[in-house]
């Protein structure tokens, strides 16, 4: 059955349509008495209600992305750690894609610096700080909050259990990813054969998930066969793994207590993508699927832009340096459609697909958000390579962010399990980052 068939909590809707309401209120409010009084405050305080919107648009046009990628999931018989670490992440990192490369085009082209050389710098390293944020909140924060989430919502399993191979593949995969950004980093210059080679080790994963894919496909069709021949899908599970094949709790979901898969195509519920908080539902077919893709596309990357400009005026406002401005508050804004669709993901009981989410955002960060905004910047710079502003914090920025990676999988390959005491223990980690970037748009790193 889809996700979709789950009904919505109506509170979630409630509170969702309360917080865009104010937002809009807090902004009209407060723009008004900044174009009248021009006062800091009066800025500052309408600027965050607008990176509230944005947020929100964001949230709203991934979230019927996410549908259409998970009905794309679907057709592919995708298991729930592959779609989350591709096409889920993929959907939901749609945000720091484009904002990674508006900062580059709009600080290059109209940015603050004396030359266009310059320019360039200050708004690669902006997309580096707006990647590196979102990883650590997409590392830490989104675990957490789904466990924290669960831990009240599902009282039979209030807790986020784990497949081994989701640590082992895309966890040790995002610090390997890590440990090359950081080699890179060390270097003066950044040049354009360096998103290549990004480009290529993603190229790399995608055909390990791909492999992963086959395996499981290739237990489905034992299963089914065993159906065919008369077991019952639980029988047929029972047989699989007394031969030696290990069944992943994903697989063993999607058989138990049913019969014949050839008989359930007819007796699902339809994927619909949600609209506008999930009020209105659009059946996904071939066609509407593409065209649910195409549309939030374009709304994800009109929101980006606005992201982009409203990052610049409170770093300005504020009288800090935009890098540190980014690390926090554009990261944060374009990470939120991660956490829901891994809350969503967790709800309907796939705690594999919830955690791989953030590994493959990250990843997909890593290899894809950062090398195109570094192509377009060296395209811009004409291919020659880009000198980084803040050398000394990109580095550390990214040596605190493989650090807090290590510890992360350490708490999670502890009984391969996310508890509530665990989440919190990952909420205060996130805590320590924040006040990292704090200090460091302070002077003191």
């Amino acid at each position: 059955m889809s996700k979709n068939a789950e009904p919505n909590l109506p509170s979630g809707l409630s509170i969702s349509i309360f917080i865009s309401v104010a937002s809009i209120v807090l902004c009209l409010i407060t723009g008004w008495l900044w174009y009248y009084y021009d006062h800091p405050l009066f800025a500052i305080t309408c600027l965050l209600g607008q990176t509230v919107l944005i947020s929100i648009v964001i949230w709203q046009a991934c979230d019927p992305f996410a549908d259409a990628a998970e009905f794309i999931g679907h057709q592919f018989r995708l298991p729930g750690s592959v779609r989350g670490a591709t096409l889920d992440a993929v959907a939901s990192s749609m945000p720091e894609l484009f904002t990674g490369i508006f900062f580059v085009v709009v600080l290059t082209l109209g940015g603050t610096g004396e030359t266009e050389a310059a320019r360039g710098a200050a708004g690669f390293s902006s997309t580096l700080a707006t990647c590196a944020g979102s990883a650590v909140y997409n590392m830490i924060l989104i675990p957490a909050i789904c466990t924290i989430f669960i831990s009240f919502y599902r009282k039979s399993r209030p807790t986020i259990d784990i497949e081994r191979r989701v640590i082992t593949r895309d966890g040790a995969w995002f610090v390997a990813m890590e440990i090359l950004l950081i080699g890179f980093l060390m270097q003066q210059k950044i040049h354009w054969w360096m998103g290549v080679t990004f480009l290529v080790f993603y190229g790399l994963y995608v055909a390990i998930l791909y492999i992963d894919v086959k395996r499981f496909q290739t237990k489905m069709k034992q299963i089914e066969s065993l159906i065919v021949e008369g077991f019952s899908a639980d029988q047929a599970i029972l047989q699989l793994k007394s031969s030696g094949v290990k069944v992943s709790r994903d697989l063993a979901a999607r058989f138990s207590g049913k019969g014949n898969p050839s008989s359930e195509p007819d007796q699902e519920v339809p994927f619909v993508a949600k609209v506008f908080f999930g009020s209105f539902h659009l059946i996904l077919n071939q066609l509407t699927c593409w065209l649910i893709i195409s549309v939030s596309t374009l709304v994800a990357a009109a929101a980006c832009y606005w992201l982009v400009e409203v990052t610049k005026m409170t770093a300005d406002k504020m009288g800090v340096d935009i890098f540190f401005v980014a690390v926090i508050l554009a990261a944060a804004a374009s990470s939120i459609p991660d956490t829901f669709l891994s809350v969503a993901s967790a709800r309907k009981g796939d705690d594999d697909g919830a955690v791989s989410n953030a590994f493959g955002s990250n990843i997909f960060d890593i290899s894809v958000c950062i090398s195109i905004p570094l192509l377009v910047g060296s395209y811009l710079n004409d291919w020659n390579p880009i000198e980084l502003d803040h050398q000394g914090p990109i580095t550390g920025l990214q040596i605190m962010l493989a650090s807090l990676t290590v510890i992360t999988l350490l708490i999670i390959s502890h009984n391969l399990q996310l508890t509530r005491r665990k989440a919190f223990l990952l909420c205060g980690l996130y805590a320590i980052f924040v006040a990292y970037a704090v200090l460091g748009s302070q002077g003191y790193f």
